[in-house]
């Protein structure tokens, strides 16, 4: 998944139909197996907006545009935009390099819902303990069976292995704490 990095944007990666079902039930037990409200500690990379838990934006920028707290946001909603997504990583550093949590939307409107959900859900079976996935309001069936997810998964694949992700990010986790004063959870 990672080996396109450098390469036209666009490019398919193609994976079996087994493996995207192995990665959808490895990271499912996963999920289970945390719990629903995670609770985090920095240093952490969060990829979407952060809120403390009183209300009040996280993260004060610097004179340089950086980040002063171990908790640095970065952009969110990836919504199948895979060159995106391995942009981020350039930027913020591949896995376990950092740790990350992401707040949903991974699927829908972009070109690459599978190759980014996929890449993001093999990260979570190779590091789950540094890469949390929550979910969004696109991680639910009659959400993404409109804006695009569910085309995809029938165009390249079949209506079965869509049904197989939708039981995935039912497992997914819906908020997390990070040290204790930072709410984090998705806005849809």
């Amino acid at each position: 998944l990672a080996s396109v990095q450098g390469s036209r944007p666009g490019k398919n990666v193609q994976l079996t139909e087994n493996e995207i079902r192995g990665l959808c039930l490895k990271s499912r037990e996963i999920f289970l197996s945390q719990p629903i409200l995670l609770e985090l500690e920095a240093p952490l990379k969060i990829c979407g907006e952060a809120w403390t838990a009183a209300g009040q934006p996280w993260g004060g920028v610097g004179a340089a545009g950086c980040y002063e707290q171990p908790v640095s946001p970065l952009p969110g909603d990836i919504h199948g935009q895979y060159y995106d997504l391995l942009r981020l990583f350039e930027y913020g550093g591949f896995p376990p390099e950092s740790n990350y949590l992401f707040l949903g939307d991974y699927v829908d409107r972009g070109k690459q819902s599978l190759e980014t959900i996929c890449l993001l859900l093999a990260y979570k079976i190779k590091y789950p303990e540094n890469f949390f996935l929550l979910r969004g309001n696109h991680e639910c069936a009659s959400i993404n069976r409109i804006y695009g997810f569910y085309d995809e998964c029938k165009r390249r694949y079949n209506i079965k292995l869509w049904k197989t992700f939708t039981d995935c990010f039912n497992c997914l986790p819906i908020a997390a704490i990070v040290d204790e004063k930072i709410f984090c959870c998705h806005g849809g």
